[in-house]
C-alpha cells in the first residue's frame, strides 16, 4: 500500500529535517505535540474524560437522573445535596448532565460514521471514475443541499418518530455531502499522481487501486471534517430537543435540559446554563481538534 508523500519544500528538502540525520522517535513524538498545540490536547482531555464519565455513568454514586424530589427544587450550584444543583422538580442536575452526554455522544460517535462510510464511497467513485458516475453523485450531493436540512430532520423524524435510531441515521444521512465533496476532491488530485499511474500500469484493478492507493491518502483529509460533524450533530441534537422533537422524556438530554430550564432562567439560570455550558465545551472541544488536524493536513498551509 502506498503511504501519503511527505510534503518538500522548494528546494526539495523535508521540513523541520536536518540533511543526514534521520528523526528519532522522541523527536517526532515531540513534533507531533507542538504542531498540534495544547489547545487540541486539552480538547482531546475533555473529550475523552466526557466519554468516560458517560459511559460508566451506571457506576458512579451519582443520584437517579428521574429522581423527583419537589422539596429541594431549584438547589443552587454547589449545594450540599447536589453539587450543580437542582431543576424545577428537584431533579439532580449533575446526574442528568452526565447521562444526558450519552445520548450526545451515542449520536456524535455514529451519525458522523455513517456519513463518513457513505461519502468516502461516493466521494471515491467519483472522483475516480469521473464521467456519468460523476455527474450522478453531484447531482444526488446537490439535492440533499437544495433542502434545508432542519426542515426536512423536523419533517422525517416526525412520521418516522423521534426514535434515538431515526435521529442517528437521518443526521448521518444529512451529513453525506460534505463528505462525499472533500472525498471527491482529494481523489481527483491523487488520482492522476505516480503511485496511481503506476498501480495502473501494473494492471491492478480498479478496486485494488481506489482501497490501496487513493483511500489511505483521502482518508485524513476526510477526518478533520468527521470531528465538525460530530459538533454538528451534538448542537442539531439539541436544537430537536429544545424544539421538542428530540427524544422523548423522560430520557435527560442536554437539550431538553436547556428547554425545561429555559422559563425560569431569570429565576434560577443554572438549570439552563449547566446543561448549556457542557454542551458548549464538547462542541467547542470537537471544532478545536478537526481544525488542528485540518490546518496539519492542508497542502497550502504546510508550503507556506
Amino acid at each position: 500500500m502506498t503511504t501519503i508523500d511527505t510534503a518538500e519544500t522548494a528546494d526539495g528538502t523535508i521540513p523541520n529535517s536536518e540533511p543526514g540525520k534521520a528523526r528519532n522517535g522522541r523527536d517526532g513524538a515531540k513534533s507531533l505535540w507542538t504542531q498540534l498545540g495544547i489547545s487540541f490536547w486539552l480538547s482531546a482531555a475533555w473529550v475523552v474524560l466526557i466519554s468516560l464519565i458517560a459511559l460508566f455513568a451506571d457506576l458512579m454514586p451519582l443520584r437517579d437522573p428521574l429522581e423527583i424530589n419537589p422539596d429541594k427544587n431549584f438547589l443552587p450550584v454547589f449545594s450540599k445535596d447536589a453539587w450543580l444543583g437542582t431543576d424545577a422538580i428537584g431533579r439532580d442536575l449533575l446526574s442528568r448532565a452526565i447521562h444526558g452526554a450519552r445520548v450526545s455522544l451515542q449520536i456524535a460517535y455514529t451519525a458522523p460514521f455513517i456519513s463518513l462510510v457513505c461519502g468516502l464511497a461516493l466521494g471515491l467513485a467519483a472522483g475516480y471514475f469521473r464521467g456519468r458516475i460523476e455527474s450522478f453523485v453531484g447531482i444526488f450531493v446537490d439535492s440533499i443541499l437544495a433542502f434545508p436540512n432542519i426542515v426536512a430532520i423536523m419533517a422525517i423524524l416526525f412520521f418516522a418518530g423521534n426514535t434515538l435510531l431515526n435521529i442517528i441515521l437521518v443526521l448521518g444521512f444529512f451529513g453525506i455531502p460534505g463528505d462525499a465533496r472533500i472525498t471527491r476532491a482529494n481523489a481527483i488530485l491523487f488520482s492522476e499522481r505516480e503511485f496511481v499511474l503506476a498501480a495502473r500500469a501494473q494492471g491492478a484493478s480498479h478496486l485494488r487501486i481506489i482501497i490501496r492507493e487513493l483511500l489511505p491518502n483521502v482518508l485524513i483529509p476526510v477526518l478533520s471534517l468527521v470531528l465538525f460533524g460530530m459538533s454538528i450533530v451534538i448542537f442539531i441534537e439539541g436544537a430537536l430537543a429544545f424544539l421538542g422533537i428530540g427524544i422523548d422524556p423522560p430520557t435527560p438530554t442536554w437539550g431538553r435540559m436547556i428547554s425545561e430550564g429555559f422559563d425560569e432562567i431569570t429565576v434560577s439560570p443554572h438549570v439552563t446554563f449547566v446543561p448549556a455550558v457542557v454542551m458548549f465545551l464538547t462542541i467547542l472541544s470537537f471544532n478545536l481538534m478537526g481544525d488542528r488536524i485540518r490546518a496539519m493536513t492542508d497542502i497550502r498551509a504546510s508550503a507556506a
